[in-house]
């Protein structure tokens, strides 16, 4: 596996992406893990990262390893996910969530956005979202420009929210996502594989901070063919 600036560490690669096989159900209760040299091999990685993983995962109550037996699978109901809030899988089930930024600017509001947020100014990010590897969506995030003057692209992580927690002390606690029929925007760039103006489905969420204020609005428009929006009732 390929790591670049602002991505997770590999070792928490490796469990997110167990984690949201769990969640999908690809992974399931007391299922048995192939013999870790196996699994390195398979995942591309050293046997000592996949232990670190399996390590975080034990950590989080979803994976009991037994001396002499093997690593089995704990589904629990809240795995502290960093993408606890990602509702977009492959078709096949979860697939590892990956970023590249198109742009970051510190712009006025757009006038078609929902209000939000206390500064007449917002930070634009841009991104092309991959799930393991494969082109699912584009995202356009608005972050209301009163937690941070500038917003340096290679200061973002992967995972905003977590950026949010560690760099602002901000903290999505909620959203509401509302999800439509729209148009690719016409900034869309040729990797994504449709044209500006063709139909495609989109999501529009508004994310809560800690103190209750809509600090966030994003436009996430993905591509049906390769991902679904999964939203788990518990």
């Amino acid at each position: 596996m390929e790591s670049h600036p602002g991505s997770l560490p590999i070792y928490l690669q490796i469990t997110e992406l167990l984690v949201r096989d769990i969640a999908a159900g690809r992974l399931v209760d007391g299922e048995k893990l192939a013999p870790e040299r196996d699994m390195a091999a398979e995942l591309g990685i050293a046997v000592g990262t996949l232990r670190k993983a399996l390590a975080e995962l034990q950590s989080r109550g979803l994976l009991e390893r037994v001396q002499g037996s093997g690593n089995y699978i704990r589904a629990i109901s809240d795995p502290k996910s960093v993408y606890a809030m990602f509702r977009l899988e492959l078709i096949q089930g979860g697939g590892l969530p990956t970023a590249e930024i198109i742009d970051v600017e510190r712009l006025d509001k757009s006038g078609d956005l929902p209000k939000f947020g206390f500064s007449p100014e917002g930070h634009r990010i841009r991104r092309i979202r991959r799930l393991s590897g494969k082109v699912a969506a584009l995202e356009e995030i608005w972050l209301d420009g009163s937690y941070a003057q500038a917003i340096a692209p290679e200061d973002l992580s992967e995972s905003l929210y977590l950026y949010y927690r560690t760099r602002l002390n901000l903290w999505i606690v909620r959203a509401e996502d509302r999800i439509a029929l729209d148009t690719v925007p016409e900034w869309a760039p040729p990797v994504f594989g449709h044209k500006p103006g063709a139909p495609i489905a989109h999501v529009l969420r508004m994310s809560q901070a800690q103190d209750g204020a809509v600090a966030e609005v994003s436009h996430t428009w993905f591509d049906h063919s390769v991902a679904r929006y999964v939203s788990r009732l518990r």
